[in-house]
C-alpha cells in the first residue's frame, strides 16, 4: 500500500512519532540516534511533516497563448 508521501521516506527526527521537540532540538524518546541515515526506532508520523514550499507560478500574458 502506498503511504501518504510515498514509500521512500528518508528518516528525519522532525517527523518521527518517537521524537519530542525540546529547547535543545529533537529528543528521541527511545534514546536512539541516526546512524548512516537510518534509525531503528523511526516511526513515520504524517501529521508532523511540514510540506516544502512550492515555487510560485510565472505570470502569463495573452501573447504566450497565441499560435
Amino acid at each position: 500500500m502506498k503511504k501518504v508521501f510515498g514509500n521512500n521516506i528518508q528518516p528525519d527526527c522532525s517527523y518521527c512519532s518517537n521524537c519530542s521537540s525540546g529547547e535543545n532540538g529533537h529528543i528521541c524518546l527511545k534514546n536512539k540516534t541516526l546512524e548512516y541515515g537510518r534509525c531503528k526506532a523511526f516511526s513515520y508520523d504524517p501529521l508532523r511533516r511540514v510540506p516544502k514550499v512550492q515555487p510560485g507560478i510565472a505570470k502569463m500574458s495573452a501573447d504566450d497563448f497565441v499560435l
